[in-house]
């Protein structure tokens, strides 16, 4: 499905005219990962996204999860400049609020395109909302998170719970304002009772490989995965 014209306010910048800045810009301004350029980064979280470089073809960017979770293990706020289709959505992320910011009605979240974006830009974040010099739209993040694991780019593992290990949903996590269905939600459900490794994950009803990557994937993002590889499950 191609990206929702009605999704993207009409006065945000072009992509085609981005990227033409962007190309000349010096090559020597800038730090690239993925055809990423990653402005003024710290060096740890620079390092963190710089991982992502040999999986991404030059000039094509970052996934957006890739960048999100990286925002959420170091606890920065990050601006993302992120393609969406021919237009170019600025998205700040704010893991200490739990917060996400966009130039975007909150009825448009649901209409985004979400395995086509991203980005080409990472630059730390301004001022959080409520200092009176933020005044961008926000919406609580744990579900544009979980949106994003589900139907999002990115089908397999992050690499901080790639496999071979097993997996359980810890104890206090609150998954209510989260909208599961019926499948998922009788996966964790098993989640919460069992620990399992992915290849079990796949084989219960209704899940297969992806679907369990996507859904340890979202459950990691809601800080709610336990990651055992010392766990006789995980092989």
């Amino acid at each position: 499905m191609p990206p929702d014209p009605n999704a993207i306010p009409t006065l945000l910048p072009r992509s085609s005219d981005f990227r033409r800045q962007q190309r000349a810009q010096p090559l020597g301004s800038d730090t690239l990962a993925g055809g990423t350029r990653l402005s003024s980064l710290e060096p740890l979280l620079l390092q963190d996204l710089q991982r992502f470089d040999a999986q991404a073809r030059a000039g094509e960017g970052l996934e957006v999860m890739e960048v999100l979770a990286a925002a959420l293990r170091h606890n920065r706020p990050l601006r993302l400049m992120v393609e969406h289709g021919e237009h170019i959505l600025p998205l700040t992320v704010r893991p200490r609020e739990r917060l996400m910011q966009a130039p975007l009605p909150a009825t448009a979240w649901d209409t985004l395109h979400w395995p086509a974006m991203r980005v080409l830009q990472v630059e730390p974040a301004g001022p959080a909302p409520g200092d009176g010099s933020a005044a961008m739209p926000a919406i609580p993040l744990s579900p544009v998170l979980w949106a994003l694991a589900l139907r999002g780019a990115r089908a397999e593992l992050l690499p901080e719970i790639a496999a071979p290990a097993a997996y359980r949903i810890a104890p206090t996590t609150d998954l209510a304002a989260l909208e599961l269905g019926k499948v998922l939600s009788k996966a964790v459900a098993r989640l919460q009772r069992e620990t399992a490794a992915l290849d079990d994950i796949a084989r219960w009803p209704g899940m297969n490989r992806e679907r369990a990557s996507r859904l340890l994937n979202g459950l990691y993002l809601q800080a709610g995965l336990i990651v055992s590889r010392a766990h006789p499950a995980a092989g």
